[in-house]
């Protein structure tokens, strides 16, 4: 998944005590970014309306919820995406809704706890009378809370997650979005295998099916002899200091290309205990932890006084994706992005830009748009479902390759292209400052979650409907 930070106050953690400046300053920051971030919910209008025979669907409006950590470890980057979903929204909602129906979207915060996803979704559930979930964010929150939305019936829509159990048969009423993590760790593998022979090769990944996920697809294509050491994370552990010892071990092992399967926070959090040791090996990330705005302020904090800048950590740094950059301006979909968070969501628009994280959840929220669309007049939840099933695969988003949705795949795009952060390359400008760009150094690839080769994607992405361009 694609992220980015609240960088007007920026912040992760470190330990205290006897520990460098570095770690001083990020224990500050991310005390900053807790104490920023509201734990209260957030939506875009109060759901008053009685229950309809669908639950939360009245003749004039249609309730969405969700559940995203406004706080906690991974609210940096991540607490911007349910704003940007809510620009989209609004834009509909400004133009007569779906089927004259306005869209409610409540969100709460879960800190990425699973307990508090647990609580939150109940109350989504019993008290808000939601439609469906739909942009959710995390595989640890969201898998604690799967088999009850799914027992229930609910849709689990377009998880913020890309974990291979989205499209487990035993949960039909999931559905993930991005790609599955086992698809980009079997790219970024293909990419190492074929750019980093004979090199020796560390992992450095979430201790979850996040990191499970893109370990598999990273083995189906790096030899098992060339990986020298694995090392994991728990995400709760950065609240109370950097990765260290995860980062000695890699370096003891003598890797030289370490892969990430990270979240923002460990990402900036890694790099800079490396940086620590005198060590600077080719980092190669997973999309989810390396939008440059998001990790850039982050950097920016534990190197301060250090002589670490954001941008010379992060240079040459080698990551993938699957929706045009936000630093192509020049791109169509980037364009009528901003211009949607700007004219829909503009305190967003003025706080964060059109990062990585923004760009994410305008994407997320226009397919579920058209998945409304499709679904017809006559709104339900297993209509929704079938809908997704039958014409997912013609939805147009801003996606390198198409969409993979049917009644069996739970998946979004299975494929993505691979790009290397460069001084030199054009910069990305958002209200925190400027932060390094990325070029693309590989075609784009598709390949399936499991066994299967890594292919030479030969088509061109569609560009935004006229329709969307002309009343954005």
């Amino acid at each position: 998944m694609k992220q980015a930070t609240d960088i007007t106050v920026p912040s992760q953690q470190r330990r205290a005590k006897r520990r460098s400046l570095k770690a001083v300053v990020a224990v500050a920051a991310i005390s900053l970014i807790a104490a920023a971030c509201s734990s209260s919910p957030s939506s875009s209008s109060s759901t008053t309306a009685a229950p309809a025979s669908t639950p939360g669907v009245t003749s004039s409006s249609i309730t969405l919820g969700a559940t995203v950590p406004l706080t906690g470890p991974a609210a940096s980057g991540y607490d911007e995406i349910a704003p940007a979903m809510n620009a989209v929204f609004a834009w509909k909602n400004a133009h007569g809704g779906v089927y004259g129906r306005k869209i409610n979207y409540i969100y709460y915060d879960d800190a990425y706890n699973p307990a508090s996803t647990a609580t939150q979704t109940r109350k989504l559930v019993l008290q808000d009378n939601i439609f469906a979930t739909v942009g959710s964010l995390g595989t640890p929150t969201q898998t604690a809370v799967q088999g009850y939305l799914n027992s229930l019936k609910i849709p689990q829509m377009f998880i913020e997650s890309g974990c291979n159990c989205w499209s487990d048969p035993k949960y039909p009423y999931s559905s993930g979005w991005e790609p599955p993590y086992s698809v980009e760790g079997k790219i970024l593998g293909y990419y190492i295998k074929n750019h980093f022979a004979g090199k020796k090769i560390g992992y450095f990944t979430q201790n979850d099916e996040f990191g499970q996920d893109v370990v598999k697809g990273l083995d189906m294509e790096i030899p098992s002899s060339d990986v020298v050491s694995r090392q994991t994370y728990d995400p709760t552990s950065l609240l109370s200091g950097p990765p260290a010892n995860q980062m000695a071990a890699l370096k003891a092992a003598g890797a030289q290309v370490v892969v990430f399967a990270t979240i923002p926070a460990a990402t900036s959090l890694a790099i800079g205990a490396a940086e620590g040791l005198n060590w600077s090996p080719q980092y190669v990330v997973d999309s989810v932890g390396a939008d440059s705005p998001t990790v850039g302020p982050l950097l920016s904090i534990i190197g301060k006084g250090k002589g670490l800048t954001a941008n010379t950590a992060l240079n040459g740094t080698i990551f993938d994706d699957y929706i045009p950059p936000e630093a192509e301006t020049s791109n169509a979909w980037v364009q009528v992005e901003a211009k949607l968070l700007k004219d829909y969501a503009p305190a967003t628009y003025n706080k964060y830009g059109l990062d990585g994280n923004t760009e994410y959840g305008i994407a997320l929220a226009y397919t579920f748009v058209q998945a409304l669309e499709a679904a017809g007049p006559h709104l339900t939840r297993q209509g929704l479902l079938d809908a997704i099933a039958r014409d997912g695969k013609n939805f147009i988003t801003p996606g390198l390759v198409p969409l993979s949705y049917s009644s069996t795949v739970h998946f979004g795009y299975e494929g993505a292209q691979v790009f290397q952060y460069e001084a030199s390359a054009p910069q990305i400008t958002v209200p925190s400052g400027s932060w390094i760009g990325g070029k693309a150094v590989s075609p784009v690839y598709t390949t399936s979650p499991g066994a299967g080769p890594v292919n030479v994607y030969s088509g061109t992405p569609p560009p935004p409907p006229a329709s969307l361009v002309n009343s954005a």
